[in-house]
């Protein structure tokens, strides 16, 4: 079977644009410029065809495809691509201390320490085990076409996963809004045809995140 998977992140919030942490314990909506950027998406890729919708359990991932959900596909939500806990720090505005602490940690992934995290927050690990579980039924799955939508960390792991990286490898991946990649899942392995793809928000001509 030649199935071809296609990974987005949701459009632009109101945090994203005020650099306010969201993470999985903030539910929040489109803004203006997300919308478009949705609208944008499905315009470009509505001939597609694809055979089942799957996103995350927030609503920034239901609203971005909102369009192709109410085109009837079939619609399915997974909280295993939810975005990571980011713990005390989600419906904050960034500090230079909250900064260095988010800095501390990645940098701490980057060498492997994958159990550590922020305060009350999700650690790489648990974040890769959940996403693990997805991959799993992802490859299982019978359509030929998928859609999927999920968040900005929580996509640069499922991308290591994908491609057999460690974690380790995440910051490698970027993740505009509604960046697309797109991959091939051919003999049990995923190849990557698209990395953060954005030629469908070309002529909004809106600054990128």
């Amino acid at each position: 079977m030649n199935k071809h998977v296609y990974i987005v992140r949701h459009g632009q919030t109101e945090f994203n644009r005020l650099g306010i942490v969201q993470g999985s314990g903030v539910d929040s909506s489109l803004n203006e410029v997300g919308k478009m950027q949705a609208r944008a998406f499905y315009e470009h890729y509505r001939s597609v065809g694809f055979d089942a919708i799957l996103t995350s359990t927030l609503r920034r991932t239901h609203e971005t495809m909102a369009h192709f959900i109410k085109d009837e596909l079939p619609w399915e939500q997974f909280a295993e691509i939810n975005e990571i806990s980011w713990g005390t720090h989600e419906g904050k505005t960034s500090t230079p201390d909250m900064h260095l602490q988010y800095k501390e940690v990645t940098e701490a992934w980057n060498a492997g320490d994958f159990d550590a995290r922020l305060e009350g927050a999700e650690s790489a690990r648990e974040m890769g085990d959940r996403l693990s579980r997805f991959v799993d039924l992802l490859s299982q799955r019978p359509e030929e076409r998928i859609l999927v939508c999920s968040h900005g960390r929580a996509m640069r792991a499922l991308m290591c996963l994908l491609s057999g990286k460690s974690l380790q490898e995440m910051n490698t991946f970027k993740h505009h809004n509604t960046g697309l990649y797109k991959a091939a899942y051919q003999e049990q392995q995923y190849t990557f045809l698209l990395e953060n793809d954005i030629a469908h928000l070309e002529h909004l001509n809106i600054k990128q995140d």
